[in-house]
């Protein structure tokens, strides 16, 4: 049986925090540009550097400005409570939030149904789906695994000893992708050792200082360091190879019958203007006919997703009953 999480998306063509970044980019305007749909946007991103939230965010926030849809992009990393400080500051800071843009993805589902954190995506302002990732399993450039057939054997060999590593709590994501490629692979996904870190970037650290075997990460988290030889990529959850990092097998190819995207898209703070809604849904909207956007989805291997407004919604509601399912047939629920 083929476990995925999204073949709706595939068949569409897919208050202060301890430690938090502020960093702004400004892009002037070429005379050549999409008209301005909005002045600035601040990006709002539930953690650290490195992960898949920092990318998504700082990837739309560049072909944005680049485009000239937007002026200026600023972004802040604001990591805790598996992504739920970050959208309790917004709920509790919802008047001084309007012109701010919290990414997430499919955590925020997770993390709802499992009771991390109390809110879930009906307390925020739906904005727009945005993009897909594909998630991999990765192991360091100078590992002796270099398969999902050698990393099932090192498991085999000895469970303990061979950690996966992800970029998110236990029974996330990253979490969620590691235990369902290993029952399609035929073991016990609740037996899987799973160690979490706050965001992508430190789980790759402890991937690359051998401190996990593997790491179970999204696709385009691990092209970069893919392409630099510091990692390989020995397994990816899409049904054919992607373009991005075409020597990356799928899952499938080697046996596994699992496959998964992970979707990725903007929510607002509650009570934000009709005005400044649609202004965010349009800016976001034109974003895809822009050259800019292409080369930033490109690189990173992302898929083209676009859902907004009551379509964002039902998608949502979607993915809460397919993740829910799935989560109780792997045992976390």
């Amino acid at each position: 049986m083929t476990l995925t999480l999204t073949k709706d998306l595939t068949r569409r063509a897919v208050m202060a925090a301890a430690s938090l970044t502020l960093a702004t980019l400004t892009v002037a305007t070429p005379t050549w540009a999409e008209e301005k749909i909005a002045d600035s946007i601040h990006f709002l991103i539930p953690g650290g550097a490195g992960g898949g939230w920092d990318g998504t965010a700082r990837g739309t926030g560049e072909a944005l400005t680049k485009a000239g849809l937007v002026g200026t992009a600023s972004f802040e990393n604001m990591s805790g409570g598996g992504g739920g400080k970050a959208i309790g500051y917004l709920i509790e800071n919802a008047d001084s939030n309007h012109g701010t843009l919290m990414v997430n993805s499919t955590p925020i589902v997770i993390r709802s149904l499992t009771g991390v954190f109390p809110h879930n995506f009906r307390d925020l302002t739906l904005v727009a789906g945005t993009i897909g990732d594909y998630a991999a399993i990765v192991v360091g450039k100078d590992s002796s695994i270099n398969s999902m057939s050698d990393l099932l054997a090192a498991y085999q060999a000895n469970p303990r000893k061979t950690a996966i590593g992800g970029g998110s709590v236990p029974g996330g994501m990253d979490h969620l992708v590691a235990a369902m490629v290993m029952k399609a692979a035929g073991e016990d996904p609740t037996g899987v050792k799973y160690i979490p870190y706050d965001a992508g970037g430190k789980a790759m650290a402890a991937l690359l200082s051998g401190e996990i075997a593997a790491l179970s990460t999204g696709f385009s988290e691990a092209v970069d360091l893919a392409n630099a030889g510091e990692v390989k990529i020995i397994g990816v959850t899409a049904n054919d190879r992607v373009a991005a990092y075409e020597s990356a097998p799928t899952m499938q190819e080697q046996g596994i019958d699992a496959s998964f995207v992970n979707w990725r898209g903007f929510f607002a703070a509650p009570g934000l203007p009709a005005d400044k809604l649609a202004m965010y849904e349009a800016a976001i909207a034109k974003m895809y006919d822009t050259p800019e956007w292409e080369e930033v989805r490109a690189r990173n291997g992302w898929v083209n997703i676009h859902n907004s407004g009551a379509d964002f919604k039902t998608f949502l509601e979607g993915q809460e009953k397919a993740i829910g399912d799935l989560m109780k047939e792997l045992g976390f629920l």
